[in-house]
């Protein structure tokens, strides 16, 4: 499990990672940061043609409507340069105008698909299948630690047990601006990358049955500088102060900047959404969906804190019925809103219409009101 988490932080770096399987080992390498020197050595040393392995969302956005699940384009050493490669990983206007074969994945595609979700980065990956001089030459940087080999069976099991894993690594009292009597106790994910804090306000013997809790997705943006983009910030105060009002309960703020795509990813959706997309298409053409949180690790913060009868603050039917289907009891739900401005509405319009998020009561408010706080 540890190579799997050097594994994470070698991609980061754009340092390629040895994939192990019983369908033979892959060298895979992140989209992002790939640079012409070590492609060129991918078509060099491939025993088969190179595959650029993406998510389904991706696929749909080139083309591939019919499609539900990632796959493979198998790439080309003359059509295919570092930029070509980068511009069908996550170019708004890329489409596949030529015939280019398309495969399911292998096991090593899918694990290297997963790494580059694991470590925030866009997920695409090249990947290639060594040919024996390749072969030979990762052996002897692998025995010399050079490059790292992890296998996909260690991969996939690293995934599922990422929330089971979850340390309570420390804790202390936080006053804050509406409820001076509360307590952050943060939680770390095993591979170091994450951090989460359950935030405990009130006194937790005189909690109301069942407990408020809202989940909150950090929002760098919006939390701390005040973005108008979003109603993150007012958002989060205002749940808060609400959990305050009814005598305390629980806070839990995730480290899923972006809807779980990282706050790299999350300006490039910005920049995307700054020439005319909306917030869950540019999120499709980097690759994702539109929503990439997981809110089992939310499950395993309320279990260790004790948590097992809750109201849910919520305006997003995805954490409710994630909720329902863990076990927890969740008596009912609150809404919570944030401020409705020029700037932020038509990102809260569209998580309405294609989210399904309860926001008709705020978007029937003219700019600059906020609702049910």
């Amino acid at each position: 499990m540890h190579h799997v988490e050097r594994a994470i932080f070698d991609l980061r770096r754009g340092v390629p990672v040895l994939i192990e399987s019983d369908e033979g080992n892959r060298l895979v390498a992140p989209v992002e940061g790939l640079d012409s020197t070590l492609l060129a050595k991918f078509f060099d040393g491939a025993a088969e043609a190179p595959r650029l392995v993406l998510t389904d969302h991706r696929l749909a956005r080139l083309g591939h409507i019919q499609r539900d699940t990632a796959g493979a384009l198998m790439l080309d050493p003359v059509r295919d340069s570092r930029e070509a490669i980068i511009e069908l990983a996550c170019a708004p206007s890329a489409t596949l105008e030529q015939a280019r074969p398309l495969e399911a994945l292998s096991a090593g595609d899918a694990a290297g698909l997963h790494l580059m979700r694991r470590s925030l980065l866009v997920p695409a990956a090249v990947v290639v299948a060594p040919s024996q001089r390749m072969a030979d030459e990762l052996a002897a940087r692998v025995a010399a630690n050079d490059i790292l080999a992890v296998t996909a069976d260690d991969v996939a099991l690293h995934y599922d047990a990422v929330p089971s894993l979850l340390r309570r690594v420390s804790e202390a009292d936080v006053p804050l601006e509406t409820a001076e009597r509360s307590r952050f106790v943060v939680f770390r994910e095993p591979d170091g990358l994450r951090e989460h804090i359950a935030i405990l306000i009130g006194d937790d013997t005189h909690w109301a049955d069942p407990v408020p809790v809202r989940l909150h997705s950090a929002c760098l943006t919006g939390d701390l500088f005040g973005s108008l983009r979003c109603d993150c910030g007012p958002q989060l105060r205002a749940s808060v102060a609400a959990i305050a009002k009814r005598g305390g309960g629980v806070l839990l703020y995730l480290a899923q900047e972006g809807r779980g795509i990282g706050l790299a990813n999350k300006m490039r959706a910005y920049q995307m959404q700054d020439e005319g997309l909306d917030t869950v298409d540019a999120d499709q053409v980097l690759g994702f969906g539109k929503d990439e949180r997981d809110y089992t690790v939310a499950r395993e913060m309320l279990a260790q804190l004790a948590v097992e009868h809750i109201d849910l603050l919520t305006n997003n039917p995805a954490k409710l019925d994630a909720m329902n289907q863990m076990p927890i009891d969740v008596a009912g739900r609150s809404s919570v809103f944030g401020p409705l401005t020029e700037q932020n509405r038509r990102y809260l319009a569209t998580k309405a219409t294609r989210a399904g998020h309860w926001l008709d009561a705020i978007l029937a408010e003219p700019d600059d009101v906020s609702v049910g706080k």
